[in-house]
C-alpha cells in the first residue's frame, strides 16, 4: 500500500515539472507598430467595417496586420482585410 502512494506521488511530481516547462515566456518590448492599436490612419481608411481596428497590430513574422475577433467561446486573432476581401499587409522587401 505505502508502495503505491510512493508511485503515486512520484508520478504527480514527474507530471507537475514536465508541465512546468510550457509556461509562457514573456516577450521583450518590441517595435510599437507591434502593440495592439498602433495602426496607422491609411490602414484604419482602408480596412472594412465590422473589424475592431482598436485591437489590430502588425504580425512581423508575415508583415500583415491583424485584428482580435472576440467570439461567443473565444477570442481569435484574424487578417485585417480591406472591402474586397484582400488582406492588409506592408510592402515586402526584395
Amino acid at each position: 500500500m505505502r508502495v503505491l502512494m510512493l508511485k503515486q506521488k512520484i508520478m504527480v511530481a514527474v507530471a507537475l515539472s514536465l508541465t512546468a516547462g510550457c509556461a509562457v515566456q514573456p516577450t521583450e518590448p518590441g517595435d510599437a507598430a507591434d502593440q495592439p492599436g498602433n495602426v496607422p490612419e491609411a490602414v484604419i481608411a482602408m480596412a472594412a467595417p465590422d473589424q475592431d481596428v482598436a485591437t489590430a497590430r502588425l504580425v512581423p513574422e508575415d508583415g500583415c496586420y491583424w485584428y482580435e475577433h472576440s467570439g461567443p467561446v473565444e477570442t481569435t486573432l484574424l487578417p485585417l482585410r480591406t472591402a474586397n476581401g484582400n488582406r492588409i499587409c506592408t510592402p515586402r522587401e526584395t
